[in-house]
């Protein structure tokens, strides 16, 4: 059964090395026959999430920007991917903060149900990986019809084009095509 998936990237290096396990996971989940999206944050603008929860009651958020379109998406997507840079152990804050914007979708009917991460860092430790997954997974954890499915972690990688050659690569090409 062909699945819609949605993937976001959030690096704002277009050709980065974690916008890279992205493609390849993209590539791997239309090889399986899927159907995909792609969306890079590097270019969208959103607005950091007040609080007042006014989309609790309504399932609509009261600021009106890009991640409006992102929200209304993965609502109608089965699988979400996510790919983001590691800062100081944990996700971007670009992507952090279209998270914290996805607050609507909490209360709403979402079809995702399997959700996958993709991220690189120039540190390369379990630690780096732990706390970056147990961050993330916070968000997943709050979608009960949700799990993390799976992840790619890719350390060691810094500069634009540490990665290629990486078997991460690969790795997130086959993750993206057993979807």
């Amino acid at each position: 059964m062909n699945k819609k998936v949605l993937v976001i990237s959030s690096s704002f290096r277009t050709k980065g090395n974690s916008a890279r396990l992205a493609k390849e996971f993209t590539k791997g989940a239309i090889e399986a026959g899927n159907e995909v999206e792609f969306i890079s944050l590097h270019d969208k603008k959103i607005s950091f999430c007040r609080g007042c929860l006014v989309c609790q009651k309504t399932n609509r958020c009261v600021i009106h920007d890009d991640a409006d379109m992102i929200r209304e998406k993965m609502l109608h997507a089965d699988v979400l991917v996510f790919a983001t840079p590691v800062y100081y152990y944990g996700i971007s804050g670009q992507l952090k903060t279209l998270l914290d914007r996805c607050n609507p979708l909490y209360s709403s009917d979402y079809r995702f149900r399997d959700v996958y991460l993709l991220f690189a860092a120039a540190e390369d430790s379990d630690d780096a990986e732990k706390r970056t997954l147990a961050g993330f997974d916070g968000w997943v954890v709050c979608y009960e019809r949700a799990r993390l499915k799976g992840y790619v972690f890719c350390g060691g990688v810094n500069y634009v084009g540490d990665i290629e050659g990486d078997q991460k690569l690969e790795e997130a090409f086959q993750m993206g095509r057993s979807i």
